[in-house]
This record gives C-alpha cells, sequence and structure tokens, in this order.
C-alpha cells in the first residue's frame, strides 16, 4: 500500500515526492545519490535505463528498491542465451479443461522489468525487447496487446566479459534514455553497507511505497507542462548536432538523443521544484543520455570511456543560452 497516493500535484509537490521515493531507496542503497537522481528522472521522462558495470554493485537492488518504493510491479528477468523470445513475452497455452487457447502472460507484464545481463541473449530475444520498449505493447498470435502503464526497462550489462555475448546493436542502444555506472562505494560507504546489513539482521530491506502507478502517471502528466525556452531547445539542438561533426566520431546522435535530453531536462527541474527549465539541467544529463549513441571512429574503440569524455568536451565548448530573467 503506498503511504500518500498522488493524482492532481504541482511542482513543489512533485519535488518532495521524488526526494521521498529517493530517500525510501538509499535506505538500501548507500552513497549513490547521484546515481538515483538519474534514474528517478528517466522513470518520470517515461525513459528505459541501461546500467554498465561490473557485478555486485546493487543493480538489481536499485530496481527492486525504485519499484518498491513508486508502489508499483516489478519482475526480473534473467537473459541466458537459451532464452526465447516467447520466454519474455508469453504466449497461448491450451487449457484441456476448457478445450481453449488461454494466454499466459511473460513476465514482461510489469511496471518495471529488470533485463539482468541483457547483451547474453540472443539477438532473436533482444529483439523481442525492441517493441516493448518503443511501443509499451507486444504482439502475440498476431494480437497486439498493451503492456501496463507505467512501463519501464532498466537493463543490465557486465563490461568486462564478452565471451558469449551478444553486443547490444545501436538501434536497440538508442532505445534507452540514458547510459549510467553505478562505481563502486567509498571506503567509509562500504563499511556503512556492512554496518546496517548487522543491524539489520537480515538481507532483506523493509521499504515503503510513496505513490503509486496512478500517482507515478500524474507525476508524468506534470512532467510535460514543464516549460523549456526555445533558446534551450536549440542549445539540446546544437549539443546534438556537434556530436555528428566532431573528428572522432563516425556516427553522431540522432534526433532521439535530443528528444531524450529535453525530456530528462524537464524532469530534473520538476524534480527540484521548478516549472521551467534551465542550461544545468541539459549539461547533467549529456553525458548519459548521449555518449551510448555515438559510434566512434576505430582508433578509440580500445578507449572504454571515450564517448563520454568527447561529450564533456562538447558541453565545455558548445555556447550556453543566457536567459532574461523574467
Amino acid at each position: 500500500m503506498s503511504e500518500n497516493p498522488q493524482t492532481d500535484l504541482n511542482v513543489a509537490e512533485v519535488s518532495t515526492l521524488t526526494q521521498r521515493v529517493i530517500g525510501q531507496v538509499e535506505q538500501a542503497i548507500v552513497g549513490k545519490r547521484a546515481v538515483l537522481e538519474k534514474i528517478m528522472a528517466a522513470v518520470l521522462a517515461g525513459g528505459h535505463v541501461l546500467l554498465e558495470d561490473y557485478p555486485g554493485l546493487a543493480k538489481t537492488l536499485i530496481a527492486n528498491s525504485f519499484a518498491t518504493a513508486l508502489g508499483i510491479t516489478f519482475r526480473r528477468i534473467q537473459f541466458t542465451p537459451d532464452l526465447l523470445p516467447g520466454d519474455i513475452t508469453g504466449g497461448y497455452i491450451y487449457n484441456r479443461a476448457q478445450n481453449e487457447f488461454v494466454l499466459r502472460e511473460g513476465p514482461l507484464f510489469a511496471n518495471i522489468i529488470l533485463a539482468d545481463e541483457i547483451n547474453r541473449a540472443s539477438p532473436r530475444t533482444q529483439s523481442a525487447l525492441l517493441e516493448a520498449m518503443q511501443e509499451h505493447q507486444v504482439t502475440l498470435e498476431g494480437e497486439t496487446m498493451r503492456l501496463p502503464e507505467p512501463f519501464v526497462v532498466i537493463a543490465t550489462q557486465n563490461p568486462i566479459e564478452y565471451e558469449g555475448t551478444f553486443p547490444l546493436p545501436e538501434a536497440q542502444l538508442d532505445r534507452f534514455i540514458m547510459k549510467l555506472s553505478v562505481g563502486y562505494p567509498t571506503a567509509d560507504e562500504e563499511q556503512e553497507i556492512l554496518q546496517r546489513r548487522r543491524m539489520r539482521h537480515q538481507d532483506a530491506f523493509d521499504l515503503h511505497a510513496v505513490t503509486d502507478a496512478q500517482g507515478l502517471l500524474a507525476i508524468r502528466a506534470l512532467v510535460e507542462q514543464v516549460y523549456i525556452d526555445p533558446d534551450i531547445e536549440r542549445y539540446i539542438v546544437d549539443l546534438t548536432r556537434r556530436t555528428r561533426t566532431y573528428r572522432q566520431v563516425a556516427v553522431g546522435a540522432s534526433p532521439r538523443g535530443s528528444i531524450a535530453l529535453l525530456k530528462l531536462a524537464r524532469a530534473a527541474a520538476a524534480m527540484q521544484g521548478r516549472n521551467y527549465v534551465i542550461p544545468d539541467d541539459v549539461k547533467s544529463f549529456a553525458q548519459s543520455a548521449l555518449s551510448h549513441r555515438l559510434i566512434l571512429e576505430p582508433d578509440l574503440w580500445t578507449f572504454p570511456h571515450a564517448a563520454a569524455d568527447i561529450v564533456a568536451e562538447l558541453v565545455k565548448i558548445v555556447p550556453v543560452p543566457v536567459l532574461e530573467t523574467r
């Protein structure tokens, strides 16, 4: 049950509500406030998140904790080479008692989906996610079925194990509104993790729902009303277009990257209690929203952070609009 379901909100209430959600998640996750805020913004923007990091850094726990704090359903899918598309979408099975075929919904029919180690599944199974991620629907036996709203995919992949994996194609990478790395905790944070576990006397966390599915949809509707100045829209366009002409980039970000920045900047403004976007909202998401959309020249393939460094450089050199005080 939710503590305080919301259906009619203003930006101040959205800010308070999202901080409460993040506060709940922080009961399970130590020292990753910036990462949690970005994931929260992605959820408000209606996008999907790709988490690329080493094992044991709480990627699964983050997804599960957000689902609990938001009061929505959660399913985890472990991707393996033998996983079939029907294993995630579901299908029709014959019910002998009723002498008819009945639908058995797959794990995709939930609000938050954790696609664990997504690059271990075959391209055929990975492609089954494309329709779900983009259209929020699946097609079974020629029948199109809507997925529950809100619908968010949080996918994970290991950056160091490539044997037996199938790298995500650029078309599917482009479906993720952002790509994040959780990172290792500091020594003090890791000790706090141990202290919390010792004091809990169990592995499970006691988290509470702050809102529910309808409340989250109401927040998304309000985010769509956040004002963005045309000069900031042009700033987003300039950032994205510069990725297409950068000397070491073979293929730059598409207009979907610009749309991602727009949606994330609006969500960030609402989370901070503002009904308008400022340039810093765009800057804070430029790397996570654009770097995974770049295809680099071959001489940079061995540098894992090259794309992020390029976007960081563009953020420094692209002129920032100066908005008049209203």
